[in-house]
């Protein structure tokens, strides 16, 4: 916090709000500092309070992950195949990246359509 006091301020914060120049403004901008970083450190606490509780009901965050079968996974297999469409053309086709591409599909493919 220090940091920003050791360069001189010409403008007050938030356009005259807080007059950083003066003893009575650098006090209220470190109340309302210490403020927001409590603030943000009770939303971690509870983040992480509902995350195990979620654990311990036998939640599990993230998305499912994709079944071997899945049509999209097939369908990006037999493109990938197809040695005459290249693997942007895949990704436009599915709506999915590269990344997403070569997770799901055949993971030798990108040694062979990678340049």
């Amino acid at each position: 916090m220090t940091a920003v006091f050791d360069r001189p301020l010409t403008r007050s914060v938030c356009d005259g709000a807080i007059d950083t120049t003066t003893p009575s403004g650098e006090l209220i901008f470190m109340v309302f500092s210490a403020l927001a970083q409590f603030e943000r450190r009770l939303i971690q606490e509870r983040t992480k309070a509902g995350l195990e509780a979620a654990r311990a009901r036998g939640r599990k965050g993230g998305r499912p992950p994709m079944k071997a079968n899945d049509r999209r996974i097939v369908l990006a297999n037999k493109l990938l195949k197809d040695k005459s469409i290249g693997v942007d053309d895949i990704c436009a086709t599915l709506k999915i990246s590269k990344s997403t591409l070569y997770r799901y599909a055949g993971s030798n493919e990108r040694a062979r359509r990678v340049p």
